[in-house]
C-alpha cells in the first residue's frame, strides 16, 4: 500500500504514531523551524518513542532486531539528489531490511525538496557496481519520498509507505532545503551541484576539497600545478587557482593547491560529465595521478570505465550519457508525487 499524505507527520492520526511502539530514523535536518522541536522529540512526549537510529559519521547504523516490534518507523533526512549519498543509502538499506521481517512496521517518508533541483546526470547502473548502489541516474532528480516509492516498488515491499509532502512542512516553507548541513561534508547551497562529479574524487589522490571551507567545489594535491593550461572548462563555470592547508582528509596538514571551481549565476552544471573530463585531463598531465578501482564500482558504467582508461574518446562518453539520461527519465516518470519533473542539462 502507498499513500501521498499532504498533512504534517506531527499530525497525522494512524494509531500506529498516536500509540505503537515508533522508530525515528533521522539526521539533524528532522529539526521543525516552527515548533523548534526534532522530528524524534513529538513522539518522545507522546511516550511511544521506542527507537532512535541517528547518524554515526558517515552512515545510520541499525540492527535488524531494532525494528522488530515497531508499528511504524518515520524517516527524516535530507537527501542531496546524488545516488552516493551515504544516509540515502542507508534508507534504501532500511527498506530492503524491512522485507525481511515477518511482520514490518510502517514506512513513513517526511520528504524534502531536492536542493539539487530536478536537473538529471548520468545513467543508471550497467557494470559491476556496489550492493547497495540504487539503480538510478548518478544525479537523480528526485525527492527522497519519489526515491523510496521508486524502491519499494523494485524490491516488492509488503509494508505500507507513506511519503509526506514536502510541501506541507513549515520548514520547507520557512528554510531552504540547505540551511541545515545534510553532512558534515556538505556545507553550502552549491554543494549539491558538484557533488554528483565531485564525490568521485574520493577514489583518486586528489582530494575534493575534504578539510576546506568548500568541499566538492574544490580539486587539489601537494604534487597540482595551478596553471589551467587545457583545463576543460564549461560554459558559466569559473576556475580559481588557490593553495590551501586541509585540516582532513588525505592530505590533513600537508600544502596543496588546486582549483575552486565556481558557478556563475543561473548556470546548469554537469558536473559528473566535467569531472570525468578533468580526470582525463589530469591523467595526460601528471604522471602522479592515480584512480581506485572503487572508482569504477561506483560509476558502475563500461563506457565512462573506458573513456577514463583513454579508449574511448569524450564525444562517445556525452552520446551514451545522454542516452542514459533519457532512459532513466522514463523510469522515474512513473514516481514523480510533485508537478515539476526531471530534466536533462543540454
Amino acid at each position: 500500500m502507498f499513500s501521498f499524505r499532504t498533512t504534517p507527520i506531527a499530525e497525522q492520526t494512524d494509531k500506529a504514531l498516536l500509540s505503537g511502539p515508533v522508530g525515528v530514523f533521522c539526521t539533524q535536518s528532522c529539526w521543525n523551524a516552527s515548533s523548534g522541536k526534532y522530528l524524534w522529540e513529538v513522539f518522545r512526549e507522546r511516550g511511544n518513542l521506542k527507537k532512535l537510529f541517528q547518524p554515526e559519521g558517515e552512515h545510520i547504523f541499525f540492527d535488524i532486531e531494532d525494528l522488530k516490534g515497531l508499528a511504524a518507523l518515520v524517516v527524516e533526512i535530507q537527501d542531496v539528489g546524488s545516488r552516493y549519498f551515504p544516509y540515502t543509502i542507508d534508507v534504501l538499506r532500511l527498506m530492503n531490511a524491512l522485507n525481511s521481517l515477518s511482520e514490518p512496521p510502517a514506512l513513513y517518508i517526511v520528504d524534502h525538496p531536492n536542493p539539487a533541483g530536478r536537473d538529471v546526470e548520468g545513467t543508471i547502473p550497467a557494470g559491476i557496481a556496489d550492493e547497495w548502489t540504487p539503480a538510478v541516474a548518478h544525479r537523480h532528480g528526485l525527492t527522497l519520498g519519489e526515491l523510496c516509492y521508486l524502491y519499494s516498488d523494485e524490491i516488492k515491499a509488503p509494508y505500507p509507505l507513506h511519503v509526506i509532502s514536502a510541501a506541507v512542512a513549515d520548514t520547507a516553507r520557512l528554510l531552504m532545503p540547505w540551511t541545515i548541513p545534510p553532512a558534515h561534508d556538505f556545507p553550502g547551497v552549491f554543494t549539491p551541484y558538484f557533488y554528483s562529479g565531485g564525490s568521485l574524487w574520493n577514489d583518486t589522490n586528489v582530494s575534493p576539497g575534504i578539510g576546506t571551507k568548500r568541499p566538492y567545489e574544490i580539486i587539489g594535491a601537494p604534487w597540482i600545478k595551478t596553471d589551467t593550461g587545457g583545463m576543460p572548462l564549461l560554459e558559466g563555470l569559473l576556475a580559481r587557482p588557490l593553495d590551501y592547508l586541509p585540516v582532513e582528509g588525505i592530505y590533513k596538514g600537508t600544502p596543496c593547491r588546486g582549483f575552486q571551481f565556481i558557478l556563475l549565476p543561473g548556470a546548469r552544471y554537469h558536473s559528473l560529465l566535467h569531472t570525468l573530463q578533468l580526470m582525463h585531463w589530469l591523467s595526460g598531465r601528471y604522471s602522479h595521478f592515480r584512480i581506485s578501482e572503487g572508482l569504477y564500482t561506483r560509476l558502475a558504467d563500461p563506457v565512462m570505465a573506458e573513456y577514463l582508461r583513454g579508449e574511448l574518446t569524450f564525444d562517445v562518453v556525452q552520446e551514451h550519457v545522454k542516452e542514459g539520461e533519457q532512459r532513466w527519465i522514463r523510469k522515474a516518470k512513473r514516481y514523480l508525487l510533485y508537478d515539476d519533473k526531471p530534466i536533462r542539462i543540454k
